[in-house]
């Protein structure tokens, strides 16, 4: 991520924390990262993984989509990059992204806010996703909804593969 989008994400988590009233500690707490680390991507500072983001939504209770909105950029680690095309401002909250897993990628994603659906369709390549007890195998053109409120996984063979992803948050707490 480029330093005006880390700038960006830094001051915008900051206003997320601030408008809780909760201390730098105790964000830091909730979603399991060194207090150290917090501050330094509040400052706009370090190299925040996809995990991380994802921890930091869900104890700030925003949809993924609300963390990463202010910033354009395309966040990635390990071989996936995801970019928030668009969110839905209703209820239930809806995000919208492009992903791409390189070939031979095996992303592993923690659950999501209880009730949290995700609805992949693949636009190229092949991908086997899903929660880690059902993968299913997609290929180009296949749709596929499951659960996200539990740990579930996206897997590439030899070629990358390119899918829309929707995510529907369920429950109060969004993630």
């Amino acid at each position: 991520m480029d330093n005006p989008s880390l700038t960006t994400l830094g001051r915008h988590l900051q206003t997320l924390r601030r408008t809780r009233g909760w201390s730098l500690s105790h964000l830091a707490e909730r979603a399991g990262i060194a207090k150290s680390n917090l501050s330094r991507l509040e400052q706009g500072d370090g190299n925040p993984t996809l995990d991380t983001l994802w921890r930091l939504a869900i104890r700030l209770e925003v949809p993924f989509g609300a963390l990463v909105a202010p910033i354009t950029a395309t966040l990635g680690e390990d071989g996936v990059t995801v970019q928030l095309i668009d969110q839905g401002h209703d209820a239930p909250a809806v995000d919208a992204y492009w992903m791409r897993c390189e070939p031979h990628t095996c992303r592993r994603a923690e659950a999501h806010s209880p009730g949290t659906r995700e609805y992949l369709s693949l636009i190229s390549g092949a991908l086997e996703a899903g929660p880690l007890e059902a993968m299913q195998a997609l290929a180009v053109g296949d749709q596929y909804a499951f659960a996200a409120d539990r740990p579930h996984a996206y897997r590439t063979g030899d070629t990358a593969a390119t899918c829309l992803l929707t995510i529907v948050y369920g429950g109060g707490e969004h993630g």
